[in-house]
């Protein structure tokens, strides 16, 4: 993969020209690369990034190397470890503000990291596999092909941030690289800066990246669309599988109770189970619940067969994003002494499923007994 052009050039990295830079702390004490591109990589990230995202690339490199050595690989036989340096130690660059551009801040990074190389005349094919390494490190499932050390590189990043690994690392070894290059809660300090750059400009996280994933929490219901919103605004008119089939579903949250009923008065209890999430909560008597489609389709079961009916009337319904909140006056009749009716208030909270489906997550009929 060639390194793509940034759309935002940012200010010129230091000259391949400019004298060597005087070796980082640390350097002896961890054995990192002492050549003068590494050392001035180092420079050049700790001079863009903020603190938190430096050190994290310095830790991400030195988890790499003992993740490395874990799995049996050796330095100059099995990968390159200035590649790896370079890799991990230029990786968030898409996260200072001279590699912020209007691409996803993975490949803003891939773009300045491979500008500050070319800069220093370092050989294509080495831009290359930094490029691919940077642009490449949030894509699970595609690092592990592209060569040793840009699937090295994403292993100590992932360690350092997800903790992926991180049993395969001695806790002494963890202990002294936390001691010289502090955490200060990096995990947040990192998903803040991602979240503060899509918020500024959207068109650094789409709905299908990282940092897509990343924003979504914080942008009101439906700004961001999810899979199932593109493909059903795709035009084509394909239609999920509840869709397809002769079972109603309940496409608005105030269906849910109709189709019950209906459900109900037929005895069909594969179509009863069919409007609650897998995990869902039904509270069966008051002060207790069940949970799961076994002990749900039990409990429906037993009102089948106690031929239980139920009509409801409305008295709230409140919708936010993907939850709704719903309140009923349900009179129950079924087979008692004197065949009274029972009237109740009833709760239910329902949540709307990726293929548009409304859904129980939690029936309480009891609420207000």
């Amino acid at each position: 993969m060639s390194p793509a052009p940034s759309p935002q050039p940012p200010q010129p990295p230091p000259s391949a020209a400019s004298p060597p830079p005087a070796l980082p702390p640390h350097q002896d004490d961890f054995g990192l690369p002492r050549s003068d591109l590494a050392v001035r990589a180092l420079r050049f990230a700790e001079a863009a990034e903020s603190a938190v995202i430096f050190r994290h690339s310095v830790r991400s490199y030195l988890f790499a190397r003992e993740l490395a050595t874990g799995r049996g690989l050796t330095a100059g036989a099995d990968f390159d470890d200035e590649l790896v340096f370079l890799g991990c130690v230029l990786h968030d660059l898409g996260l200072s503000e001279q590699g912020n551009g209007d691409q996803r801040f993975e490949v803003d990074g891939a773009d300045l990291a491979a500008r500050f190389l070319h800069d220093q005349g370092v050989d294509e094919q080495v831009v290359a596999t930094v490029w691919d390494t940077i642009a490449l490190h949030t894509s699970d499932g595609i690092t592990s092909r592209q060569g040793p050390e840009v699937a090295l590189a994403q292993a100590g990043i992932a360690a350092d941030i997800l903790g992926r690994d991180k049993e395969l690392l001695p806790d002494a070894f963890t202990d002294r690289v936390h001691a010289a290059f502090p955490r200060e809660d990096l995990a947040y300090a990192l998903t803040d800066l991602v979240t503060r750059q899509a918020l500024a400009n959207p068109a650094k996280a789409g709905p299908l990246s990282f940092p897509g994933q990343v924003v979504r929490g914080s942008l009101p219901h439906g700004a961001l669309p999810t899979w199932y919103d593109l493909i059903a605004g795709a035009g084509w008119g394909d239609r999920p599988p509840a869709a397809r089939t002769d079972t109603a579903a309940a496409w608005e949250p105030g269906q849910l109770p109709v189709l019950f009923e209906r459900f109900l008065d037929a005895g069909d209890l594969d179509a009863l189970v069919s409007l609650y999430e897998p995990h869902a909560v039904l509270a069966p008597a008051p002060g207790s619940t069940v949970t799961g489609p076994t002990a749900i389709a039990a409990q429906l079961r037993s009102w089948i067969e106690c031929g239980v009916r139920v009509t409801f009337r409305r008295r709230a319904l409140h919708t936010a994003g993907d939850l709704a909140l719903l309140s009923h006056t349900a009179t129950v009749t079924g087979p008692s002494p004197d065949g009274t009716p029972v009237t109740r208030d009833t709760a239910e909270v329902a949540r709307r499923q990726p293929d548009g489906r409304w859904l129980y997550a939690v029936d309480d009929p009891f609420f207000g007994a």
